[in-house]
């Protein structure tokens, strides 16, 4: 799809500004999962405030309260970030509102996160609550995806009606090993406090989920290769690297039980793979696409 698009949205101050997005709510998870690792959860116990008496965590608190409320304290900076994708958009919403709208989502969505992030101390770090979490994260990189990608390619927009099926497929078998994860995480030790509830699910069968939806997701990938060309197809060889690190490094964590370096790097990880394959479905649809959804196009 074509759209007709002002020269200011390839001005460097957009591009810049669209990144650190990017890499502002990828981010936040990152850090949140350090807040985790490090038994920090409830290092502030209360929600707005870090204590009943104080904004801001007390020398008494110790190393917990600061990585705490040092985490809330990057919310502040995701929110800058966010205003600033607006106001880098703010002249081409009538012509882009694509471009637009994905940016007031992105807007939406910290104050959003911040009142989930005040729920899960209100309820210790409940798993669920916690997961959830994790998971707008997730959905944010997405949309912060996009507008990097819609914003590079400037006058090619995906159009969502012509994204190949395997694709979708690749898509939703990511979106299902996240969830898995998730879930895999709240029935495991890394609960955020020695005192944080765990969902009481089996985690071994939990493991195997998650391992079974990334297995899907390579083969998958795999096909996705063999369909594609151009920049579609090294979007998908990335993808499949970016799976094979998670799955070696999720045997790895099996293997060694769970180590918190490791589990830091698989959160790390995850949030990359998550951008990755988002480019790598964008990239079916706006340029050498897969083989059968040309052959479909000329039909």
């Amino acid at each position: 799809m074509k759209l007709s698009l002002p020269r200011s949205l390839a001005a460097r101050s957009v591009r810049v500004v669209v990144w650190l997005s990017l890499i502002a709510q990828s981010g936040i998870a990152v850090t949140g999962a350090f807040v985790r690792l490090t038994a920090s959860g409830l290092g502030c116990p209360t929600w707005p405030l870090c204590t009943d008496d104080s904004l801001v965590n007390t020398p008494e608190m110790g190393i917990h309260g600061v990585i705490e409320f040092g985490n809330r304290l990057l919310t502040i900076l995701l929110l800058i970030i966010a205003v600033a994708v607006l106001v880098v958009l703010w002249h081409v919403r009538k012509e882009r509102r694509d471009l637009w709208w994905m940016g007031v989502a992105l807007l939406v969505a910290v104050p959003l996160q911040a009142v989930i992030g005040g729920i899960s101390v209100w309820t210790q770090l409940n798993p669920y609550v916690v997961g959830l979490h994790f998971i707008v994260s997730v959905a944010a990189t997405v949309v912060a995806m996009l507008i990097v990608l819609r914003v590079r390619d400037r006058d090619v927009v995906a159009n969502v009606r012509t994204i190949p099926v395997l694709s979708w497929l690749v898509g939703t078998t990511t979106a299902v090993g996240v969830v898995f994860g998730v879930l895999t995480t709240g029935s495991g030790p890394h609960a955020g406090d020695a005192d944080a509830p765990r969902n009481g699910l089996d985690s071994e069968l939990l493991q195997h989920v998650h391992a079974w939806s990334a297995y899907a997701s390579v083969a998958l990938v795999l096909v996705a290769i063999i369909l594609s060309e151009g920049r579609a197809r090294r979007s998908w060889l990335v993808v499949a690297g970016g799976f094979l690190f998670q799955i070696a490094n999720g045997i790895s964590q099996a293997r060694t039980g769970l180590p918190v370096e490791l589990v830091g790097i698989h959160v790390l990880a995850a949030m990359v793979l998550t951008a990755l394959t988002t480019s790598a479905v964008y990239r079916s649809t706006t340029s050498g696409s897969m083989a059968t959804a040309r052959k479909s196009a000329v039909k």
